[in-house]
């Protein structure tokens, strides 16, 4: 059964969500560091159509296929620097909020290693891209096959 496209019949909805994504974007969180949000927020939620346009955004902005490819194993491999760590690690406890929130550990090692104003645009980002992904994905987005 098709779905409704909220973005037709809520446009005040999508209006306010673009409103987020750019006050986010304007925040001056480095570009690559939200894409990096996008995409792993994405994987956990399972937002096929998400995980598509943030693969493709991320690669335009410099991104390796290797990063890409192993980003949900990021513990496990040595290609995350200790910024991006600490904004991966806090983008999945933002994500799966409900399996406890975002520890104390955490947070403390995100603004030791961010700061303060950087942990709140990483948070703005979390919550901007499961806010999407809520959609796409109660929604049934699809991506477009890619030739």
């Amino acid at each position: 059964m098709k779905r409704v496209n909220l973005f037709k019949t809520q446009p005040e909805v999508y209006k306010a969500m673009l409103g987020l994504e750019n006050a986010v974007k304007d925040s001056g969180i480095e570009p690559i560091h939200y894409e990096l949000i996008k995409l792993r927020a994405s994987q956990i939620n399972g937002c096929a159509y998400c995980l598509d346009m943030h693969s493709r955004d991320a690669r335009k902005l410099g991104e390796t296929e290797q990063r890409i490819y192993t980003l949900n194993a990021w513990r496990d491999t040595p290609f995350f620097d200790e910024k991006e760590q600490a904004i991966l690690a806090l983008t999945e406890e933002v994500t799966l909020i409900s399996k406890g929130g975002v520890s104390e550990a955490t947070y403390n090692k995100a603004v030791e290693v961010l700061g303060d104003d950087y942990v709140g645009k990483a948070i703005a980002a979390a919550v901007v891209i499961n806010a999407w992904n809520r959609i796409a994905i109660s929604t049934h987005m699809q991506p477009a096959l890619q030739k």
